[in-house]
């Protein structure tokens, strides 16, 4: 007997899975291609990949799926898709790339040449935000474009994020999901419209994009189009397959957690680490900081990030492990450092006062913070340094969650879900769950985004009522790690009396160290 599946497309910073979901939320069928490299680097901090190798390897997977279910083919209703975020491309007036992409991980900053209008400076001044502002300017690439290539910029036509231009590909149509625009472009995210005359408003002037540039914004859940016969041939896909507006990969990881309401978070442990809690009302996440449109319909994500998340894992493994060794290996293939996991076990909780700052990339919140360690001495070793690095991460999503409780939920959370490479580890999982203080359970699958995505889909076409039938049918507990409170209450000191300590008494340190940069 035949069953409705959605066809999930997930692009990540290091592959891209196409899968078949069925309604019970049971994988299919999984088809896993990888980027060789996930990215290029013509400069130091660069991280470039051409548009083009993302649908290559997008095609691959389509057709090895479509070539194992061929029977299954037609109880396909649908297709939906998620993507990493802030990651862009131009294009000229014949749809063709002007250069590659520039990831949502690339470290370069435009100067910025060219300056917002006085009157806006000096209200983002008045209230506070003027460092928030002026590096939030820095970080748009649009504004790197302009200064560097500006014949680039004079050719571009369109103006996109990766899941726009795919979506293009496979449909014929300039189109996308406000959900998926989650990054440095002038979107009004409550309304999940662009700003009009972009270039004029006040938020929208900071990235300099007219309107003309940009995609049409279909809402969550809609149609965006369908399989065209190009895209067919190059994907091994039904023509006239729908494909629904999706979203960003953190808001579909977040739903595949089945996290729905403010009572639980999602934490996605992975080359950036989030923290995310779903809200109806839309609330920004801090002044001139949004919420996101999540992946359903009439809901918004929360948002904390560590920017360079379990990044830092490869970072230490490189830098300290030496080049070549086991350890690296294991870490770059596997992600699972069931060696490191096993060694970091042996060190007491709090790593013998050791804390880590884990700002490797800056912050909107604090633009000009920088990593940190504090409480070094002789006894601490290698493995130290491992284990304060998770529970930097962890103390770090812990302060941006109870920001929330206390500003905007007036309430406390009483559950964590948690996904990513990091969540593989059970030791991380508990550690997590020691720092919080709250119970940590995962769900059924790994492919939480992929999950989110299909649970999305058979939303969109009316599959389930509500959200919360959805979730009970396709998301399903597999395994909770309850918190030591003796951990916790030592974790809870470290928290309180060290790491909640060190900004403030870092931050006119960064300002220097900013100043000594500058001069250089």
């Amino acid at each position: 007997m035949s069953e409705k599946l959605i066809l999930t497309i997930d692009f990540g910073t290091q592959s891209v899975r196409t899968g078949l979901f069925n309604k019970k939320g049971e994988v299919v069928d999984l088809a896993k291609k990888s980027y060789e490299p996930p990215y290029f680097s013509k400069e130091t901090g660069y991280a470039e990949q051409d548009p083009n190798y993302y649908y290559l390897k997008l095609c691959e997977a389509t057709k090895e799926i479509v070539s194992r279910n061929k029977d299954k083919l037609n109880d396909i209703i649908g297709i939906n898709i998620c993507c990493f975020r802030d990651s862009v491309v131009p294009l000229d007036k014949d749809n063709k790339p002007l250069r590659p992409v520039i990831l949502w991980l690339d470290e370069r900053r435009a100067k910025g040449l060219k300056k917002i209008p006085f009157l806006s400076r000096l209200i983002f001044k008045l209230v506070g935000m003027g460092p928030t502002i002026e590096l939030n300017l820095k970080r748009s690439m649009s504004r790197w474009i302009q200064e560097n290539e500006p014949e680039i910029w004079e050719k571009t036509d369109k103006f996109m994020m990766v899941s726009t231009y795919i979506t293009m590909l496979l449909t014929g149509r300039y189109a996308d999901s406000p959900c998926s625009q989650a990054g440095h472009l002038p979107i009004d995210f409550k309304k999940g419209v662009w700003y009009k005359h972009a270039e004029k408003h006040l938020k929208g002037q900071i990235f300099n994009v007219d309107n003309k540039k940009l995609c049409e914004l279909v809402p969550v859940g809609g149609v965006i189009g369908e399989i065209t016969e190009k895209s067919s041939k190059e994907t091994g896909l039904p023509v006239g397959l729908k494909v629904f507006s999706g979203g960003s990969d953190k808001s579909a990881e977040t739903l595949g957690l089945g996290v729905i309401d403010d009572r639980s978070a999602s934490i996605s442990y992975g080359t950036a680490c989030t923290l995310e809690i779903p809200i109806k009302k839309y609330k920004s996440a801090e002044p001139f900081l949004p919420s996101y449109p999540a992946i359903i319909p009439g809901y918004y994500n929360l948002d904390v990030q560590v920017y360079r998340g379990y990044w830092m894992l490869n970072w230490f493994a490189s830098e300290f492990a030496g080049e070549g060794s086991n350890l690296e290996k294991k870490i770059q293939s596997t992600l699972k450092l069931d060696e490191l996991n096993k060694e970091m076990l042996k060190i007491e909780p709090g790593c013998n006062g050791l804390v880590l700052q884990p700002y490797w990339g800056p912050g909107l919140r604090r633009p000009l913070a920088k990593g940190a360690i504090i409480g070094f001495s002789e006894s601490h070793t290698k493995i130290h340094f491992y284990r304060a690095i998770i529970e930097g991460i962890a103390y770090c999503l812990r302060e941006g969650l109870e920001l929330f409780e206390k500003r905007r939920l007036h309430h406390k959370i009483n559950k964590l879900r948690i996904s990513g490479g990091g969540s593989k580890s059970p030791a991380i999982c508990q550690i997590t769950a020691d720092i919080f203080g709250l119970p940590v359970s995962k769900v059924q699958t790994e492919e939480c985004s992929s999950l989110g995505v299909a649970i999305a889909g058979f939303l969109a076409v009316g599959e389930f009522k509500n959200v919360h039938e959805a979730v009970e049918n396709m998301v399903h507990q597999s395994v909770e790690f309850q918190p030591n409170m003796e951990n916790h209450k030592k974790y809870d000191y470290l928290f309180r009396h060290a790491y909640m300590k060190m900004y403030p008494h870092l931050k006119d340190i960064y300002k220097d160290l900013k100043t000594f940069a500058d001069k250089k």
